[in-house]
């Protein structure tokens, strides 16, 4: 298992509000390989964000499903430093039309 493997199963996770991933998007901070699992660092476009909660445990379960002898999965949220439209990549860029 490597970091690209879980960024990978983190694509999957779509930001319904707008329809791209979550790893595109820049919310994905870092991943962390911990005694017997993974952590992720992420934050949401903002703080008030609806779909976090859903967005979390979206990312826990796309790692689990490709990773299940993961004991420990761990999805952290953050706000610092808050996203910003800069970290998205440029193809998130480009499908939102912002590049």
């Amino acid at each position: 298992m490597t970091e690209s493997e879980i960024l990978a199963e983190l694509k999957q996770v779509i930001d319904a509000e707008v329809g791209v991933n979550i790893v595109d998007l820049g919310l994905v901070y870092k991943v962390e390989f911990i005694p017997d699992g993974v952590r992720v660092l992420m934050t949401m476009t903002t703080q008030s964000c609806p779909m976090g909660d859903l967005m979390t445990r979206q990312a826990e379960e796309a790692i689990r499903a490709k990773f299940p002898n993961l004991k420990d999965v761990k999805i952290e949220l953050t706000w610092e430093p808050a996203w910003s439209p800069s970290m998205m990549s440029p193809s998130a860029k480009k499908q939102m039309g912002t590049a």
